[in-house]
């Protein structure tokens, strides 16, 4: 089956990867953690020390239960609604998940509201851009 890709460009679609009984599946998850500008540091050490070796960090805005908060500026209340946070993504063989979420929670954790998410999804497979490594080897 060919398709057609912009100015009349035909593609030929990669036929999909066939796995056979003999050919180990490495299985790997994707934790997004949600959290507290201020805890940034304590998680990323918490992290090393389990070993893990790359994060992927950004800045975001949101809000969650707590809706924003009401500040007072020059006398005047104000509402705001999008909260400064930070979210961190890190990928990681499944057999160090646990560990991975217990210290994320442990150096997250303040006790008070909005102290934020974690989020675990399944990842099919990793490529290394530069050697072509796939799987757990690749992150």
């Amino acid at each position: 089956m060919l398709v057609a890709v912009g100015r009349g460009v035909l593609v030929r679609p990669r036929p999909p990867r066939r796995l056979t009984s003999f050919v180990q599946v490495e299985r790997m998850k994707k934790i997004e953690a949600i959290i507290k500008p201020f805890k940034l540091d304590e998680v990323k050490e918490a992290l090393q020390e389990l070993g893990v070796q790359g994060m992927t960090v950004i800045e975001a805005k949101g809000y969650g239960r707590q809706k924003g908060q009401t500040e007072l500026y020059r006398g005047a209340e104000y509402v705001v609604d999008f909260l400064p946070k930070i979210k961190i993504e890190v990928v990681i063989a499944d057999d160090q998940l646990d560990r991975a979420l217990e210290a994320i929670s442990t150096a997250a954790r303040t006790g008070r509201i909005g102290d934020g998410k974690i989020f675990i999804s399944e990842i099919l497979d990793v490529v290394r851009i530069r050697t072509g490594e796939t799987g757990t080897v690749a992150i």
